[in-house]
């Protein structure tokens, strides 16, 4: 037990009973929508918990396990939110495939560029081709059919 006093004063004990009710609370009543606390730092407070924990009071399974759903949670819905920017990309990919051949109104800050599409690109940022020059499909204001 390298570097581990096995007698705490109680002043030790209460220090390290307050920051592990700090993290416990800390960790509990923060909201996973909140982008500010990511799965990397969920995982390093929960390390730095468990290293830090009393040992003569270790965590209660039934907090560990909420701690590790609410991982979980955390989790699932990271992997939801790049699952629906992928979404939105494919669905803004498709309706620039749908102004091909039409005239379009392409705002540029205060200017206005008026042209039929003579081409699209693929992927997640499609561009129309639009009087010899390529615009980004988001600047697309306005569609007229032919």
């Amino acid at each position: 037990m390298d570097g581990i006093a096995l007698h705490m004063s109680g002043s030790e004990v209460e220090r390290l009973r307050a920051q592990n009710e700090s993290f416990n609370h800390a960790l509990t009543n923060s909201r996973v929508a909140n982008n500010d606390l990511g799965k990397d730092e969920f995982l390093k407070i929960l390390i730095t918990q468990l290293t830090n924990q009393d040992p003569t009071e270790p965590m209660s399974d039934r907090d560990f396990i909420a701690q590790m759903a609410q991982f979980s949670t955390l989790e699932q819905m990271t992997n939801m939110s790049s699952q629906f920017a992928r979404l939105g990309a494919m669905l803004q990919s498709g309706q620039a495939f749908s102004v091909l051949g039409k005239t379009v109104d392409v705002v540029l800050g205060e200017s206005v560029v008026t042209g039929r599409v003579d081409e699209i690109t693929g992927g997640d940022y499609p561009q129309v081709l639009v009087n010899g020059a390529y615009y980004d499909y988001s600047n697309v204001q306005r569609v007229r059919a032919e």
